[in-house]
């Protein structure tokens, strides 16, 4: 497991196994986001498996699909809703961490500047730049 901290509230990281669930709660995060489709991924990793594993620990699951190359505004509002009800620090992921930070900033767009919503992902080589006119017309509302 490779946490990959965006900013001290929200992390992202490559798909996770259930047994990785113990040391994300000891990292102090009380939301995980699944951002994987489960047509992405064998059924040990599923949405239903994930989450049972995640609320047995006490955690906040909560699952926003993301089709690759099929981003929605309802993915964008449903991953705004879950940061802003977490009651701690989030932790999302996918298969490589890049959709949870494509989300993450497009969900913050008029919250934070675009140059940081682009610059905090890229210090862990997730490329946003291209999403800097969506950024700039979410924050214009």
């Amino acid at each position: 497991m490779d946490i990959r901290a965006i900013t001290p509230d929200y992390a992202v990281s490559p798909q996770i196994e259930p047994g990785d669930l113990p040391a994300i709660k000891a990292a102090g995060y009380v939301t995980v986001i699944d951002n994987r489709p489960d047509g992405e991924i064998p059924p040990h990793l599923h949405t239903a498996e994930m989450r049972k594993a995640a609320e047995a620990l006490g955690l906040v699951f909560v699952a926003n699909p993301v089709i690759g190359g099929q981003l929605t505004l309802e993915n964008v509002a449903a991953q705004r809703a879950a940061i802003a009800t977490s009651t701690g620090p989030v932790f999302a992921y996918c298969a490589s961490g890049n959709r949870s930070s494509i989300v993450w900033a497009l969900a913050n767009a008029g919250k934070r500047p675009a140059d940081e919503l682009v610059g905090l992902p890229a210090r862990f080589g997730y490329q946003l730049d291209h999403l800097r006119p969506q950024i700039e017309a979410l924050a214009k509302g």
